[in-house]
């Protein structure tokens, strides 16, 4: 009888070892299978200030997630390449300075590879052209940037339309005023406290649509001046990583279609 029940319990023994070693070759290792394969991949920090409709922003109405065309972009390069990204809002005039300071991977938020830029951080080509739009109320009577004289005029602070209120102050006497937000400029133009503001026409444009008593007309620039492009610390490895996927997103149309989704037409060659 001991005889019998020891057999038994060795052939139980043999048997679990079996299925042991069957269990651990079919499941996958750490680090691959679909789950593996996230956890593997690197994450990238981005800063980004999502105010700036239709480029990012946060449709309140529907989730707090940060969306936009700049947010399709680099999640089509990230998926390209491998990363895992994870976004932060943040004041724009803040992205330079945190980007310098290495609390970002890298940047993207409409933003102008001016000269003065480019001497702290380096950029990706550019992958999208605007234009600056003076905003007022439609009863204000300014048309043109003479009309601005004596007038005082908002700007996001730290954005490339701040420089060019800086250059229309040289010949047309104007006060100006900073804010960290767009919606900050609009809600002072309604109030009366400011008399006008420069805003990225595109993006304007999104807040004209809703806002009924404020109007505005363009003012063109040339790419330098107005062209947007993803910023990187300097001398960093992801710079020329992330403008080859840029390019390449140019060359096989699909930056075109996002263009055609977020604007409803094709930039302007």
């Amino acid at each position: 009888m001991k005889k019998n029940i020891l057999l038994g319990l060795i052939s139980i023994l043999v048997i679990g070892l079996l299925a042991a070693c069957g269990t651990k070759d079919n499941e996958p290792e750490s680090g691959q299978g679909a789950e593996g394969e996230n956890s593997e991949k690197k994450t990238l920090t981005v800063g980004t200030s999502a105010d700036y409709a239709p480029f990012e922003y946060i449709d309140t109405a529907k989730s707090d997630e940060i969306i936009g065309f700049d947010i399709d972009i680099i999640n089509s390069i990230a998926d390209k390449l491998g990363y895992n990204l994870k976004i932060t809002d943040t004041s724009f005039d803040g992205l330079i300075i945190a980007l310098e300071a290495n609390k970002f991977d890298f940047v993207i938020s409409g933003m102008t590879p001016t000269p003065k830029r480019k001497e702290n951080v380096d950029f990706t080509d550019v992958y999208y052209v605007a234009n600056h739009m003076i905003v007022s109320k439609k009863d204000s009577g300014i048309n043109t940037i003479e009309d601005l004289k004596g007038k005082t005029v908002g700007v996001q602070l730290g954005s490339i339309q701040e420089e060019e209120a800086n250059s229309i102050a040289e010949t047309v006497d104007i006060t100006i005023e900073s804010r960290s937000r767009i919606p900050e400029l609009l809600q002072e133009i309604q109030i009366g406290r400011f008399d006008a503001a420069i805003i990225e026409d595109t993006v304007a444009q999104g807040y004209l649509n809703k806002m009924e008593d404020l109007s505005g007309f363009t003012i063109e620039g040339d790419e330098e001046e107005v062209g947007y492009a993803i910023a990187f610390p300097k001398g960093s490895g992801l710079t020329e990583e992330f403008n080859n996927a840029l390019n390449e997103m140019k060359e096989n149309g699909e930056l075109d279609k996002l263009i055609i989704k977020w604007f409803g037409e094709e930039e302007e060659k």
